[in-house]
């Protein structure tokens, strides 16, 4: 069931993470120590998994986006589980969506530069269980990126 104040305080924390309990408590109309007690139960339920900086790309060392498409050899829930487990002990890859269409996932991963993704691919991509197929397209310079809540 959805809850009013729990779904204002996701709403302020993914447009600003770094409000004041205080602050938050104010926005929301409730009080710090009841405000403490719904984001710590919200961080425990896993509803808020992290808190993160986002970063201007022009401040930010030089890194290359690469947009990966992988194509598993199977499709079953056993082959989709273990690939699942293992893409997120992939430090390298930032983003991954299970897709419809051609390919089975769609990874997005940032390297330092071609030689950093040779060996991503090689030690990390290519390791996978049962993938059989790597696409990979990196990408010239981002048109619209929006920041994570928005």
């Amino acid at each position: 069931m959805p809850d009013r104040l729990n779904d204002a305080i996701l709403r302020h924390l993914r447009h600003n993470g770094r409000l004041s309990n205080a602050e938050l408590a104010e926005r929301i109309g409730l009080s710090p120590s009841a405000c403490l007690r719904r984001v710590k139960t919200l961080e425990k339920e896993g509803v808020i998994r992290g808190y993160q900086a986002i970063i201007a790309r022009r401040n930010a060392p030089s890194v290359a986006t690469v947009i990966v498409q992988i194509t598993l050899e199977r499709q079953t829930e056993e082959c989709l589980r273990r690939f699942e487990s293992r893409i997120r002990e992939c430090p390298d890859v930032k983003e991954c969506y299970l897709m419809t269409g051609d390919a089975d996932y769609l990874l997005r991963v940032e390297a330092r530069d071609m030689q950093d993704y040779e060996r991503i691919h090689k030690e990390e991509l290519s390791r996978l269980p049962g993938v059989v197929r790597i696409q990979s397209n990196f990408a010239i310079r981002p048109i619209v990126q929006q920041e994570k809540g928005s």
